[in-house]
């Protein structure tokens, strides 16, 4: 006999609390529609009266996730944001991406934190190569995928083609939840093939609020009032097509990374969403065990764990202070809890948690295994810093990618040394790019990251956020390693092209053009050490 009594106390409601968190990152190519998709999601969960845009002009309302100076002159997400709202019994914790290459870094990290992804497809294009690289983070993690086919109301592939290269491309089997009432100009709804049901959207102003639904079925006569009666008699083949060549929806297979559910609709015009949201809330997982060094962490346990997984600095303009995202693993998080921090090795108050809703915030007083909270860093956390309430346990700790490209960069203005240096500093701790100071004594910096956009951003937010000019100058470098000497005292013979500078840690690191010079090195040196940067 199944027990129905519903759970009491303490654990019980943390079992309740955690059982209806969701926390999924939306993953694409560039300009497939995340950013979108991502304010209607806010609309549709009540959390903005309006939906933005990322490109939006004057008097309409900028996106909420793109909060940079940059991102909104460049209609390009370059961090990632957290944003939390309610929808159907359910809290989601939403982590938006960065789309572009050069950025990949802090998705990854922030693919770290979640439970599920949001993969959003332009209807046109496909699967584009950026699409691929973070599915295949995705796939690495075992992260549960949901695909949003997007943009269904300007002319693209047809459904059964982008079915079939999601399948041959990614390797996954995809299992359409609805499907497209006609397309491009004359897109009006899609057919919601669980419930046997047709959904009709009307459009609104920009598409900046809620679209207006129509429930009705394949008899509906509006239906060929809008399709005619060709385009009816075709939606029907379709439907009875799909039904019957597509197999059924395996929620197990799902959460194991080899089906993915897909979704067709428009986010710019809101049709789709809705119902989207609501298969998010059904289908994506709750929080599930963690693994450290200690084994699996349930989330429903009674000890509070969690771990850093990304420092943002000057979120807030007015206090210029550095916000540390903690992804909640495990237990109950309280404000004014004492956390015992391993790498540390002593136990600190956290008195300021702060809910975050993209650069906005409020104290928080309690959160649960699944939530992301920002805790106000002075200096104490880094990126893969576990906390823990009493248990002394470490998470598997967030890889740092090796920099790919190079770059110096030149302060205009020596009378604002202190603030270059600080920006510098407090820019490095976010993780996008490294710091490396020339062992000659030069005051120019060399910055290493994985793209070279990373640049742009450091110059762009060192002159907003510290009242610094810059100037970057590109190099040719490719690689840096880490450096260790003969023990010998043997003296080392270095490629002539080939750099040596020290990082923030004070260690020796070499630059080279490219990964020939350095293997050259290596041959020439035998007794010399150069390894990753870690």
């Amino acid at each position: 006999m199944n027990d129905t009594t519903a759970p009491t106390g303490a654990s019980g409601v943390l079992r309740e609390e955690v059982a209806r968190r969701r926390t999924f990152a939306i993953i694409s190519h560039p300009d497939a529609g995340k950013t979108t998709l991502t304010e209607k999601f806010l609309l549709y969960g009540g959390a903005v009266e309006e939906a933005g845009s990322v490109r939006a002009r004057g008097n309409a309302r900028r996106s909420t996730s793109d909060w940079m100076a940059m991102e909104r002159q460049r209609g390009i997400s370059v961090t990632s944001t957290a944003l939390q709202f309610d929808a159907f019994g359910c809290r989601f914790n939403l982590l938006d991406t960065p789309g572009h290459q050069d950025f990949s870094e802090d998705t990854y990290r922030t693919l770290a934190a979640v439970d599920s992804a949001v993969m959003v497809l332009d209807s046109a294009k496909g699967i584009e190569a950026q699409t691929r690289k973070l599915f295949d983070v995705c796939r690495m993690r075992k992260i549960p995928v949901l695909t949003f086919i997007n943009k269904l109301d300007h002319p693209g592939r047809e459904p059964l083609e982008l079915l079939d290269e999601i399948e041959r491309v990614l390797g996954m089997l995809a299992v359409p939840m609805n499907w497209p009432i006609g397309d491009g100009p004359s897109f009006r709804g899609v057919y919601d093939l669980l419930n046997h049901a047709v959904l009709q959207f009307e459009r609104t102003e920009g598409g900046r609020h809620r679209a207006p639904v129509t429930v009705g079925n394949l008899d509906d006569p509006k239906l060929t009032a809008i399709l005619g009666d060709r385009g009816h008699a075709e939606l029907r083949e379709q439907i009875a097509l799909i039904q019957g060549v597509t197999p059924e929806f395996d929620r197990e297979a799902f959460l194991r990374g080899e089906m993915t559910p897909v979704f067709f609709g428009s986010a710019l015009n809101s049709f789709g969403v809705e119902p989207f949201v609501e298969a998010l809330a059904k289908l994506a997982p709750a929080p599930g065990p963690r693994a450290s060094d200690s084994g699996d962490v349930a989330p429903d346990s009674d000890e509070f764990s969690g771990i850093i997984f990304k420092i943002q600095a000057n979120m807030d303009p007015q206090h210029r202070d550095r916000m540390a995202f903690l992804r909640v693993c495990s237990g109950r998080f309280e404000k004014d809890m004492t956390v015992y921090h391993p790498r540390l090795g002593r136990s600190i108050r956290v008195t300021r948690p702060h809910r975050l809703f993209a650069r906005e915030r409020e104290t928080v007083e309690e959160a649960y295994a699944g939530d992301v909270i920002g805790l106000v860093n002075p200096g104490l956390f880094i990126i893969g810093d576990t906390l823990t309430s009493s248990k002394r346990l470490r998470y598997e700790p967030i890889p740092r990618f090796e920099p790919e490209c190079f770059a110096t960069l030149e302060s205009f203005s020596f009378a604002k040394s202190k603030q270059f240096q600080r920006g510098l500093e407090q820019l490095e701790e976010e993780g996008a790019v490294r710091v490396f100071w020339p062992i000659d004594g030069a005051r120019m910096p060399i910055l290493g990251a994985v793209g070279a956009l990373q640049f742009e951003v450091v110059a762009s937010r060192l002159e907003t956020e510290y009242g610094v000019e810059s100037r970057v100058v590109p190099m040719e470098h490719t690689v840096a390693k880490r450096v260790t000497l003969p023990t010998s005292g043997a003296e080392v013979q270095w490629p002539r092209a080939s750099m040596r500078v020290r990082d923030r840690h004070g260690d020796l690191v070499a630059i080279f053009p490219s990964s020939w010079e350095e293997d050259y090195c290596r041959k020439q040196n035998p007794e010399l050490g150069l390894e990753p940067l870690g």
